[in-house]
């Protein structure tokens, strides 16, 4: 069985995003025929707050090795574990290179610099190595006028070129996260592939006891919910349902039972769901609760719901894996994505587009409030939703990590 060194400094217990990547795909590695061998940082240098249920997830197949990290200092200039633990990791990785038969290097991002690992390690070993893009490194910040965004983007044009230049292989969360930076930087592009987050099924199936609800102390409640991180490019969404729901109050086509929930919204820096939703007098029925729930807890919250709220990006290439775990809750889905996202794909294939407002570059806010106005006055109705789960197969994790195994499998042909 071959190797695959994946490297990525966050790890359970820890309860962010990008540590869903190597785990889903590390969790079905072996069945493809490598050995998934992980190097991190140990949690006790991590900033976020330990999710006790996760590690319930993460495959004993994955083969864990630890490394340490500089502390975050007072006050707090460096906080990205991906700079505080660089040389902890290249030391790390240098010696596992030396001592053990690594046959691929796989790095997904961010944290962003420890792309530059796959080629320092290329350069010493002469492995191959992969960067997946869970997020584009160069982007768009044209809504953001911060100095900090400013800076991190002019390091990003400047590092990035360097990390994939001898990149053996390019991976990531669906094709137009990482095509810009294959067309930037190589004249005949790499072996490449999309490939989503995925789901792995057995997550869903872990139910905590005596977990608390939101609206746990709210009578008569119809809990609709949104949870994960609210994004950059969501406002014009925000904004937009917020209005028409205030257009369906005032119509009295709206039910005054419902409540709306965005649990895990994040540190964002821009204006507050909460502030969207007074601008329209329905800062009563609007909760908002920014910290990062546990996981399992998020996957407990919205099987409970009445309904599952789902925001994506004006940016057609934003792939939205969350839809899998609000598909996989089996509850009603309400979702507003552009309509060339894939996830707007995953929503049609298993026939859940009953409730999808879709969103295109020429249209404006009063088009998209009708457009989201005319769906959420048949959302509220109580009707049977009974999408064709099993048409997501093709999205699974399994098929992500079976999709990463031939890459690799055609990297390793080419350089016999």
């Amino acid at each position: 069985m071959k190797t695959v060194l994946i490297i990525y400094p966050h790890w359970v217990p820890a309860n962010l995003a990008g540590v869903q990547r190597p785990r889903l795909i590390g969790n079905y590695l072996k069945q493809f025929g490598y050995k998934p061998l992980l190097l991190t940082v140990d949690s006790k240098y991590y900033e976020e707050t330990p999710d006790p249920h996760i590690s319930k997830t993460a495959s004993k197949d994955i083969e864990v090795i630890y490394t340490k990290a500089y502390k975050v200092s007072k006050p707090r200039i460096i906080g990205d574990i991906g700079l505080r633990a660089f040389p902890f990791l290249k030391e790390k990785a240098l010696q596992i290179c030396k001592e053990r038969k690594i046959d691929c290097i796989w790095i997904p991002i961010p944290s962003f610099y420890t792309a530059i690992l796959g080629r320092i390690l290329h350069d010493k070993t002469g492995i191959p190595y992969g960067i997946d893009y869970i997020d584009p490194w160069v982007r768009d910040i044209t809504n953001q006028n911060d100095t900090r965004a400013k800076l991190s983007q002019t390091v990003a044009r400047t590092l990035e070129p360097y990390a994939v230049k001898k990149a053996a292989f390019i991976t990531g969360v669906s094709t137009p996260y990482y095509w810009p930076v294959i067309e930037r930087n190589f004249k005949t592009p790499p072996v490449h592939a999309g490939m989503p987050y995925g789901f792995d099924p057995n997550d869903h199936k872990v139910e905590l006891e005596g977990l608390k609800m939101p609206w746990d102390d709210m009578p008569n409640c119809k809990p609709w919910i949104y949870a994960g991180a609210f994004l950059p490019n969501s406002h014009m969404f925000m904004d937009a349902f917020f209005k028409a729901i205030s257009e369906l109050k005032n119509k009295k086509e709206w039910d005054s039972n419902i409540r709306l929930f965005f649990i895990g919204t994040g540190p964002y820096p821009a204006k507050l769901i909460t502030v969207y939703a007074a601008d329209y007098g329905l800062e009563d029925i609007v909760y908002e609760d920014r910290n990062r729930h546990p996981f399992l807890n998020i996957l407990n919250y919205i099987s409970k719901a009445d309904r599952v709220l789902l925001f994506g990006s004006t940016e057609k290439h934003y792939t939205a894996s969350k839809t899998y775990q609000c598909l996989l809750s089996e509850r009603p889905l309400f979702t507003v994505l552009h309509g060339e996202s894939q996830a707007v794909q995953v929503i049609k294939d298993v026939k859940a587009e009953a409730y999808l407002v879709e969103y295109f570059e020429n249209e404006n806010k009063a088009q998209i409030v009708d457009k989201i106005e005319t769906v959420l006055k048949e959302f509220q109705k109580e009707k049977e939703w009974s999408p064709l789960l099993e048409n997501i197969e093709q999205y699974s994790s399994k098929q992500s990590a079976k999709v990463l195994a031939e890459v690799m499998d055609k990297v390793l042909i080419k350089t016999e």
